[in-house]
């Protein structure tokens, strides 16, 4: 249980850093006088580097020995913390970023390999389900905690205090975590599979990150990374498969089929869990008035509800539970849970944060059912240096579902908004019977208040593009929150592809 504590505690870092920054956003961009597009690297190069680094985790433990390598990866990690932390200037900032998400990377894949061979067969679920605290509680703590720091203190402080966590997870890595008993055949390094997985890996993440601020394929650098994405990820595969004597990820495990079934099953999970993470702060501080600590507080029912859940759902396994149903009960949970926060309208009295607590709760029930059955899964029938290579794919299955749920829930935002402002602004002109009075109304307001004329009208328009605004916004993320729900709802019936695991 110690060292499950400590893999717990050290994954916990690197999660809650991927949305940690999220909420700071605004502050960052302020302190360095930096445009958006520049500041939008600090969360692309983070999950770039993420990206690279966990699928070849297994093979650079085996070249490193895994204790070394998993100590290293978290003191990487938390140095370059600190010095994210003291970074005087924005580019400074993004080069510690990228370095901190190689650390996190590879301490994260490492951390779930050592879970799963540390518990006997019979209790992989559980194992799963404790590296799933981390997993799914990471993203939803990063805003709660990156809201309270930045409030109270300032920025750097969300780097900050990964140094004190990163230290402790260090020593008792050192003290308790071993070298595994069989020693995986190490061989001449793979220099080619990695370039190749650093341009096909590095070019789509860039894409997924960059492609909605830069209007996708309009923009000629988008275009390029796509090719070059492309090019590395077929030249990747045919490499490793064809002509590595020694590659650095083996894709023969993907003859498993539930190694690859639940890598897209967790690619599904990504894409919802990341793309409602990312809908949520946003809706609430743009809609309701939130403020980033507030947003982060509501995250908190979900938060809970996972966290009892976890150690539940090992116990269902280990009990014999079927992985299958507790999976498909969590993506009808989780669709539940996105249905609510579509239905939720703006009435006059507004929203209270109180209205997110049922949604929230079924919320974090639901990505609990799929993240630890969906691993359990995955990792069911891998053994020995498998194992790491089965869980650097998994999670790199959901780290790139998530930012292609970041990317296409943004573009579908945009895309509705364009649609939707469209058709509302054509029912406002002083010829429509329903503006008329209203403006009427507004007009003699401000004349009761002693304006001029000219600013009477500006203050009329102003109200009723701002009224325009909010209910382009609240349609469009309605539906964003809608569509995700269906698509999980539509992948119940392939649950059924997935064979009975004992």
């Amino acid at each position: 249980m110690i060292i499950t504590i400590t893999l717990v505690v050290a994954s916990l870092l690197e999660l809650i850093d991927v949305t940690i920054v999220n909420v700071a956003i605004t502050n960052i961009a302020d302190s360095f006088g930096a445009d958006l597009s520049t500041i939008a690297w600090l969360i692309a190069g983070y999950s770039m580097a993420t990206a690279i680094v966990v699928p070849i985790t297994g093979r650079l433990a085996a070249i490193f020995g895994r204790r070394r390598y998993f100590i290293g990866s978290i003191l990487l990690f938390t140095f370059s913390s600190f010095m994210c932390g003291q970074s005087g200037s924005i580019n400074a900032l993004i080069f510690w970023r990228i370095v901190q998400g190689a650390g996190g990377g590879a301490l994260l894949a490492t951390a779930n390999t050592v879970l799963v061979e540390i518990y006997p067969d019979d209790m992989v679920g559980f194992a799963n389900s404790m590296f799933g605290i981390g997993a799914v509680l990471g993203p939803a703590i990063g805003p709660i905690l990156g809201g309270y720091l930045v409030s109270n203190y300032a920025w750097p402080w969300i780097f900050y205090v990964n140094i004190p966590i990163g230290i402790l997870a260090a020593v008792l890595s050192m003290i308790y975590i071993k070298e595994p008993p069989q020693k995986m055949k190490v061989g001449a390094f793979d220099w080619q599979g990695l370039l190749f997985l650093i341009i096909g890996v590095g070019a789509l993440q860039v894409v997924l990150e960059q492609g909605a601020h830069a209007s996708w394929f309009k923009s000629n650098y988008i275009i390029f990374l796509t090719i070059a994405a492309t090019i590395g990820i077929t030249s990747f595969i045919y490499w490793e498969i064809k002509k590595a004597k020694n590659p650095m990820v083996d894709l023969t495990i993907l003859k498993n089929r539930e190694v690859i079934l639940g890598s897209i099953f967790i690619f599904i999970l990504g894409v919802g869990l990341f793309g409602s993470l990312f809908l949520l702060p946003i809706f609430q501080q743009r809609l309701l008035g939130f403020s980033a600590f507030q947003s982060g507080l509501s995250f908190i029912p979900a938060g809970v509800a996972s966290f009892i859940m976890m150690p539940a759902l090992g116990i269902l396994l280990k009990k014999g539970t079927s992985p299958r149903l507790l999976a498909t009960i969590g993506l009808g949970l989780f669709a539940v849970s996105l249905f609510m926060f579509s239905w939720q309208d703006l009435q006059p009295e507004g929203i209270i944060m109180g209205d997110f607590f049922l949604p929230m709760v079924l919320n974090g029930i639901g990505k609990t059912c799929l993240f630890v059955p969906l691993m359990t899964i995955t990792m069911s029938r891998l053994k020995g240096a498998d194992i790491a290579q089965g869980a650097g794919l998994a999670n790199m299955s959901r780290l790139l579902g998530g930012s292609f749920g970041v990317a296409l829930t943004a573009t579908f935002i945009n895309y509705r908004s364009v649609f939707y402002r469209s058709r509302l602004a054509t029912n406002i002109s002083n010829y429509n019977h329903g503006t008329e009075p209203w403006v009427d109304q507004l007009t003699q307001f401000f004349m009761g208040k002693e304006a001029g004329l000219i600013k009477e009208t500006h203050q009329v328009y102003a109200i009723l593009e701002s009224s325009l605004v909010k209910n382009v916004v609240q349609l469009s993320y309605s539906d964003a929150f809608f569509c995700i729900g269906l698509f999980f709802l539509f992948c119940i019936p392939c649950m059924l592809f997935i064979r009975k695991v004992k």
